[in-house]
């Protein structure tokens, strides 16, 4: 079930504010001194760590200290949501653009150093075609379990069975001013990039367009397919076909536009529910699009009624662009029409 696979990944709430519970009881002592106090060198561990490069960085003096950021835990040989979380947030670090590396940083910190190399990690890295500002970073195996439990994002008892068991929220966070924010990567990527850019620096950037309410579009009920695929499969995908304007953002894999019918059914369905299967079984076309898009797909443990409802929405998507476009050709037909005939 896809509800299964959400439990499963987001053991916590989407939003929770860490300046009230980071690391601490809800019933535990009133704390004074300003939020950047409490949650400054005293409370994060200053622990070495080892970026892409091979070079040797502090967590809170060199990563975290004076820096808007967003922190991760990821692995590089996962299979099912680490992927689609890297390409999420490659999608938000192309909206914040030349911003990344000056005013905002990410921070992706494996959770396998055994097998996650300052190599390994800086080929994953270009694998995602990734830019300035982002640094995928490894260390001592008790280190990072730390990291994770002050940051709130491990669960003991739950998460320490396997790798695959972890917990993918972010945190994002402006340490001067002590202010700290538990996230879903799967949130829209312009409203992750707007509390980077804007919130977490008391919007000190000036905006210089400001939409009016009454022009704001009507808002429209949503399928159970479309509202999987927004979740799930944007981060890599569009739908799209060269018919519809979409903002600048490179894809990590292929625009879905026409797949229902370019594909076959039953390949489809198996693609959505074992795409590791079918890698591992050297399937031609999954080892065509590996070797195409250089990302495997990974497993979402989608189930038939989710997988079933994201071929509908593709469909559907598909012929509303096209009927869309249609209308759109017989409108400049018309209009040249019209034109030639007062030449």
């Amino acid at each position: 079930m896809f509800s299964s696979f959400l439990n499963k990944y987001f053991q916590r709430p989407f939003l929770l504010i860490i300046t009230i519970t980071l690391g601490l009881s809800l019933s535990g002592p009133v704390l004074s001194g300003s939020a950047a106090e409490v949650w400054g060198k005293n409370y994060f561990p200053n622990v070495e760590l080892t970026n892409h490069l091979g070079e040797k960085v502090r967590f809170f003096d060199d990563v975290i200290k004076d820096k808007v950021v967003a922190l991760n835990f990821i692995y590089t040989s996962c299979t099912e949501v680490c992927p689609t979380e890297t390409a999420r947030m490659k999608n938000v670090a192309g909206i914040l653009g030349e911003r990344m590396g000056k005013d905002v940083f990410f921070y992706s910190i494996s959770i396998d150093p055994k097998n996650d190399t300052p190599k390994i990690l800086n080929d994953y890295r270009k694998k995602f075609g990734i830019g300035q500002g982002w640094e995928f970073l490894t260390g001592k195996e008790e280190d990072i379990l730390l990291l994770r439990k002050k940051l709130g994002l491990y669960i003991t008892g739950i998460q320490d069975r396997t790798l695959s068991d972890h917990n993918i929220n972010l945190v994002i966070g402006n340490q001067a001013l002590g202010r700290w924010v538990k996230r879903s990567p799967f949130e829209n990527p312009y409203v992750l990039a707007n509390q980077l850019g804007s919130w977490l620096h008391n919007w000190k950037q000036v905006r210089t367009q400001r939409n009016k309410y009454e022009d704001a579009p009507g808002l429209r009920q949503i399928s159970s397919g479309e509202m999987k695929f927004r979740n799930m499969c944007t981060s890599c995908h569009v739908i799209n076909g060269g018919l519809a304007k979409l903002p600048n953002m490179q894809q990590i894999g292929p625009d879905l536009f026409n797949v229902v019918q370019s594909r076959d059914r039953k390949w489809l369905e198996r693609w959505l529910a074992e795409p590791d299967k079918m890698l591992k079984e050297k399937d031609p076309l999954a080892t065509a699009l590996l070797k195409q898009y250089k990302v495997a797909m990974p497993n979402l443990s989608l189930s038939a009624p989710d997988i079933a409802a994201l071929i509908q929405y593709m469909d559907e998507e598909t012929k509303r662009l096209q009927k869309v476009a249609g209308k759109t050709t017989a409108h400049t037909h018309e209009s040249h029409g019209t034109t030639n005939k007062h030449n």
